[in-house]
């Protein structure tokens, strides 16, 4: 490792590290240049040159922009000298020129306020207080500290450029741009999504928006990024555009499972206005998602349920939280343990949920207790009994340095955002990716094989991948536990993969196949980024175990860039069963059926277990609707009733003797109630949640309660408490995650202290260490995972009666036409769609090549509308890709107080076709 660089600014020695320019040098020392294009993670770019600075290194003086200049040994830095100082001040009012500064240079800035007349006659467009990022301007602050005159040489020249209000999320005023291009950079540099451009007007450089004038056409994801670097109000969040943070707090967004770390801005009354990527988080990196930036706002909305209430007779009464509690308590005493059960949030917390399964074992004595979007429980199990861990053996930004990335069956692009920008990071630096989906998502457009086999048989594939591995002999036999290189159990279960008959099944080129397992092998590291989207429950187990072991086979676990990533829904899915909320784990991921663990956790609770076998969620609500359920307490917080996999809520939670709600707001979850208590969102309270890499990060509470919320955790204590169980006193959530800490090994070494200023990956069992980065690294071969049977043999889908609807979705297609169009204030993308259909099942429905068909979901609601296509290889299967640009303006449009739960998948469904009338002929019926 090359040595640190030490050199001195303004006097004061400074330590560079290797690669660092004097700019990142100097604001690691904590000495301040002023800087306008230069942003953290993004490359040096030197165009505002306004971090100007002088320097000398062997004699030889220069004036350069401290930004892109390398750091030197003792190179001497002069920062404020009266020659630099001047540079600085003239490059600024060039800047000038193009930017409103009546008030910028005015000594009265701290006094006036929107509603004063300017003594300066200063223009009402030209005046810091009607910009909206007014007191949080980069542009301001440095030209504070240069400190302009009174009067500037140069004349400001207004643009007069529309303002686009057009778009979803957020405005665009290029009038205040000084074009310093970090909204243009973040997007390509960091984000690689190129959405947005420097483009030229009349031979003046300005930026825009990369295809057409919208960016809905543009490919753009709405992360946000743009706008959190933007040094202006040229970008700025259309919510709560005009309001002023008071506070900032750092907290973790609680919409998908990458937990990304963000900073709340609060204002006076209290409320969450803004979020915005913390740069200093380990999981987000600063960066965030449409979901994470702009739906975080549910916590301030008017619908919001404040006070408890009591359903009697069809009548709902207000109630106090006393009463509520101890009706809930009153009502579960009178059911059996087969007939109660919990689904907790999947927002919920680490401190939420093992209340919720301590509550549920040793009161209810149910085992019958699960988060309620714990819809994939078999690659869990398989997970935590292989590898010891239901998350990512490996962290999240560790995929940047792949060589090689195989997705599976998932849509990270949107259900896991943050984590597919290290994907594409890898893929910009020539690694290659393996994309095995039969829909087309975003990230098709990276592959370098783009692998399509019928859905189903996803398994099969990754088999046959590793027998080409097993047959090329491309083992890893350095990495392999020795007694993994004599299961001759393995080389049997494989040999009945041969690549051709696998070829045929699965309907994919084998020398494609052949080649895929090739490159997974040879172009290492490789990880493995793995979802069951496409796969059935039938097949989870045995898709789990094969990506397991094409792993293990390759030595791609224990390695940086390597690794094996299962991608699932909630905030806090790998967290609740590490903390015992899933029906047959229980804390510390120990089995229910395990005698010995369940010993080992009667002894921490000094309390007796239930034996019987617990149910899912999903088997939980089927149970409610046959009547085998009769009670229930369901934390609703993030829980979408519409979602396919739960079948139809009302009736199920219809079917209940007594429910207990705690729920944000009304909805299908407490519409058949007994009780229903508020709950506290993540704004309102300090708890835990563990991501998908392990790592367990702090929620912070950013406003306080203003009515009668409870937290998951607060709640189910008080109704331990009613029923007179012991162990339900605590002090506040630090106690709860003490007691976790002391039962759940893996999280024995992390605190609430500790993680006041960073998340720690599990597992971490010493206040004295730093936690796990890589599950299995650098150790001893005899403790890696063992290579197993895979326990299944090549079968042949069986078609079942009717069509499976694969939906895809990308960002853009520019090699297809597609149009803008306008409806009121907002643009909606708009183009003619491809279905995909087998020819085999046009010829059933009397369609032709060209014909416009509607394809229907089960009840006849319209799921898209489109051209056929008939080149669908497989019968019984429809497809069809939409933009994300719809999904944008959906969400946008949303009448959801809580929309981001509810933002469509891609989701396999039953449908029907229908032929549809021409354009031309629908076009003449609409008018």
């Amino acid at each position: 490792m090359a040595d640190d660089i030490k050199f001195s600014i303004d006097g004061t020695e400074v330590t560079a590290k290797p690669g660092q320019t004097v700019l990142q040098a100097a604001l690691d020392a904590g000495i301040y240049i002023p800087y306008l294009c230069y942003y953290p993670k993004m490359k040096p770019y030197g165009a505002c040159r306004a971090c100007v600075v002088e320097t000398e290194t062997n004699g030889r003086k220069m004036t350069t922009a401290s930004c892109t200049l390398p750091a030197a040994a003792d190179m001497q830095v002069t920062t404020n000298s009266d020659a630099v100082s001047g540079l600085r001040q003239g490059i600024i009012e060039l800047l000038m020129s193009e930017h409103p500064h009546g008030c910028l240079t005015c000594h009265r800035i701290e006094l006036c306020g929107p509603q004063d007349i300017c003594q300066r006659h200063v223009a009402v467009t030209d005046r810091c207080t009607i910009c909206p990022k007014n007191e949080r301007c980069e542009l301001k602050d440095t030209v504070r500290l240069v400190e302009l005159d009174l009067r500037t040489p140069l004349n400001y020249h207004r643009r007069n450029l529309p303002v686009h209000t057009d778009d979803p999320f957020y405005d665009r005023d290029y009038n205040l741009c000084i074009v310093c291009a970090r909204c243009v950079r973040v997007c390509e540099e960091v984000r690689f999504d190129t959405a947005l451009t420097l483009t030229s007007r009349s031979g003046v450089a300005l930026v825009g928006t990369s295809h057409g004038s919208s960016l809905l056409e543009s490919g753009c994801e709405f992360c946000g990024a743009c706008i959190d670097v933007c040094p202006t109000g040229a970008l700025v969040e259309r919510d709560y555009k005009w309001e002023k943070a008071k506070t900032q707090v750092s907290t973790v967004c609680t919409n998908c499972s990458v937990g990304c770390e963000m900073i709340a801005e609060v204002n006076r009354f209290d409320k969450v206005i803004r979020f915005r990527g913390d740069l200093s988080g380990e999981a987000g990196r600063g960066q965030a998602c449409f979901k994470g930036k702009f739906a975080y706002d549910y916590p301030n909305h008017r619908d919001r349920l404040k006070t408890p209430y009591i359903r009697e007779g069809g009548v709902i009464k207000k109630a106090d939280t006393a009463s509520a509690v101890n009706r809930i308590a009153d009502a579960l005493k009178k059911y059996s343990a087969d007939q109660v059960a919990i689904i907790a949030s999947p927002r919920g917390s680490n401190e939420d949920n093992y209340i919720a399964s301590k509550f549920a074992r040793t009161v209810l004595k149910t085992n019958n207790v699960d988060s309620g979007l714990n819809t994939v429980p078999e690659v869990f199990t398989t997970m935590q009994e292989r590898l010891g861990t239901t998350g990512a053996t490996n962290p999240i930004w560790d995929l940047e340095s792949s060589k090689t990335i195989v997705i599976i069956g998932g849509n990270p692009t949107e259900e896991q955002n943050v984590l597919a920008v290290p994907i594409k990071k890898a893929a910009r630096a020539g690694a290659k990716i393996i994309v095995i989906d039969s829909r087309e998502t975003e990230l098709t457009r990276y592959a370098t094989e783009w692998l399509k086999p019928q859905p189903g048989t996803e398994h099969l594939l990754v088999a046959g991948m590793a027998r080409v591995v097993s047959d090329g002999s491309l083992e890893n036999h350095d990495s392999l536990n020795e007694s993994a290189l004599e299961a001759e159990d393995l080389k049997q279960s494989l040999w009945a993969f041969d690549p051709g008959k696998v070829s045929d099944v699965c309907g994919v080129d084998e020398n494609r196949l052949r080649r895929a397992a090739r490159t997974y092998a040879e172009n290492g590291p490789a990880a493995v980024v793995f979802g069951v989207d496409t796969v059935g429950k039938e097949n989870r187990v045995s898709l789990t175990n094969a990506v397991i072991n094409i792993a293990l086979l390759c030595g791609n676990v224990g390695v940086a860039g390597g690794g094996i990533y299962p991608l699932y829904a909630g905030a806090n899915t790998s967290g609740s069963w590490d903390v015992g909320c899933a029906p047959d784990s229980l804390p510390g991921n120990r089995s229910v059926a395990t005698a010995a663990d369940r010993a080992a956790v009667e002894a921490a609770w000094s309390l007796t277990l239930s034996t019987g076998a617990g149910l899912g969620v999903l088997e939980m609500l089927d149970a409610m609707r046959s009547g085998q359920i009769k009670a229930a307490i369901v934390m609703a917080d993030g829980m979408d009733a519409a979602k396919s996999e739960y079948g139809d809520v009302r009736h199920a939670l219809g079917s209940l003797d007594f429910l207990a709600v705690s729920a944000v707001f009304d909805s299908d979850w407490t519409a058949s109630a007994n009780v229903v208590i508020p709950a506290a969102t993540y704004a309102e309270q300090t708890s835990t949640i563990t991501n998908l890499e392990r790592r367990v990060q702090q929620v912070r509470q950013a406003a306080e309660r203003k009515h009668s919320e409870m937290s998951g955790w607060e709640m189910i204590a008080s109704v331990g408490n009613a029923m007179g169980a012991q162990g339900f006193t605590f002090s506040g959530p630090d106690a709860v995650f003490d007691e976790i800490r002391g039962i759940v090994s893996g999280y024995s070494g992390i605190t609430y202290e500790r993680l006041s200023t960073a998340g720690i990956q599990a597992p971490c069992q010493s206040v004295d260490e730093d936690g796990t980065r890589i599950l299995f690294g650098g150790v001893e071969r005899s403790q890696l995972p063992p290579l197993t049977d895979l326990g299944f043999e090549i079968t042949v889908p069986v078609r079942t009666p009717g069509l499976t609807f694969l939906p895809g979705r990308v960002l853009h297609q520019p090699e297809r036409d597609m149009n803008v169009e306008r409806r009121g204030d907002m643009n909606y993308a708009q183009r003619e769609e491809i279905v995909h259909l087998n020819r085999d099942d046009a010829d059933e429905a009397n369609i032709s090549n060209g014909d416009r068909v509607r394809v229907l979901a089960q009840g006849g609601t319209e799921v898209i509308v489109g051209v056929a296509a008939l080149d669908m290889p497989y019968r019984g299967f429809v497809a069809a890709t939409e933009l994300f640009a719809n999904v944008a303006t959906a969400l946008q449009d949303s009448n959801e107080p809580d929309p981001a739960p509810s933002v469509p998948g891609l989701s396999l469904r039953s449908v029907t076709l229908v032929k549809a009338p021409a354009r031309q002929e629908a076009e003449v019926a609409a008018d």
